[in-house]
């Protein structure tokens, strides 16, 4: 009995030491995956802040040279070195903002038609294609839109917006001129095209994720498809869809090669969204590897500084707005 009770004394503490070792590995491993993940966050916290370093040590120069002015001077002649960023921030903010105006609708309507109203043989072709669409290269949309859309426009779009709103004080100065076929109305629209499949399929998955319990309370209470989404989809998703939203954005603010095949590439204002434009990527793309000396170069450093700031900018504000929205559900639940 003295040896049956020593034996089993025996194995309690041998599974005791056997548990203590493996809760210790445990602790090791948690430790480990904790500073793990900690040294991947300071690291992009670090690249952040290399990447604003170099801009602004860039950016001095010009920042001596021209200060505040340089965001409101037109004059872009680098024979003269007198620089200003007024025409590619104007081509920049305008040609998203008109991106966004088209593509958000289309692209909202579409999510609607996949998860609503499109039958289930039609959804995944469809979608397959929204997803071809956001895998396209940028340079590929530019020769695109230089040597097919660019024409029709000319030959289609342009002429029509012109006879149309010619006559009418405010639009007759913004689609005035010749049609060109390249310029900023150009460049939005191929931004447009660029961004929807963003906001499309983002949407179609938060809209996926609607409780289908909630929406077919709304069909028993008698209500159509349009109050459906206005009232249950939207409002249950809209974090998700300004999320979308503000993806595609940022994507339609940095875009590049696109913009610089269709936008004209012209460092002056004009009223006219028909005539040619500059935005601060296509500029950076042009003559970045033109630049001579040290002011010319800073100027363009400077360039990627402000639409560095542009979509920090941006961005905040959406996140402001989401977590605005955030509190409000908190408040009214």
């Amino acid at each position: 009995m003295v040896d049956l009770a020593l034996q089993g004394g025996a194995v309690r503490a041998s599974e005791a030491v056997s548990r203590s070792q493996a809760l210790a590995r445990l602790r090791l491993g948690d430790v480990a995956f904790r500073h793990l993940t900690r040294t991947a966050a300071i690291m992009v916290l670090l690249i952040l802040s290399g990447v604003i370093l170099s801009l602004v040590m860039g950016s001095l120069p010009a920042l001596r040279e021209f200060g505040f002015d340089f965001l409101i001077e037109q004059r872009w002649n680098p024979v003269t070195e007198k620089f200003g960023a007024a025409a590619p921030i104007y081509g920049t903010i305008v040609t998203s903002f008109i991106a966004m105006l088209v593509a958000v609708p289309v692209g909202l309507l579409i999510a609607v038609f996949l998860t609503e109203l499109c039958p289930l043989w039609l959804r995944r072709p469809i979608g397959i294609a929204i997803e071809l669409l956001a895998g396209i290269p940028s340079i590929i949309y530019g020769i695109w839109g230089l040597f097919v859309f660019a024409p029709f426009l000319q030959d289609t779009l342009q002429p029509f917006l012109i006879a149309t709103f010619g006559n009418i004080p405010v639009l007759s100065s913004l689609f005035a001129g010749p049609p060109y076929g390249i310029g900023v109305l150009t460049a939005s629209l191929i931004l447009a095209i660029m961004v929807l499949p963003f906001v499309t399929s983002i949407s179609r998955d938060v809209f996926s994720a609607v409780p289908p319990v909630l929406k077919e309370a709304a069909y028993g209470l008698g209500c159509t498809t349009w109050e459906v989404v206005r009232y249950v989809v939207l409002p249950y998703t809209r974090v998700g869809v300004i999320g979308g939203v503000m993806l595609g954005l940022g994507r339609a603010l940095g875009e590049t090669m696109a913009v610089t095949f269709v936008i004209g590439n012209a460092h002056r204002l004009a009223a006219s969204l028909m005539a040619p434009g500059n935005s601060i990527a296509s500029a950076l793309a042009n003559e970045f590897t033109e630049a001579v000396g040290d002011v010319y170069f800073s100027a363009l450093i400077e360039l990627g500084l402000i639409l560095f700031l542009i979509t920090t900018i941006v961005l905040a504000l959406a996140k402001l707005l989401l977590m605005r929205l955030a509190r409000h559900e908190g408040e009214r639940t």
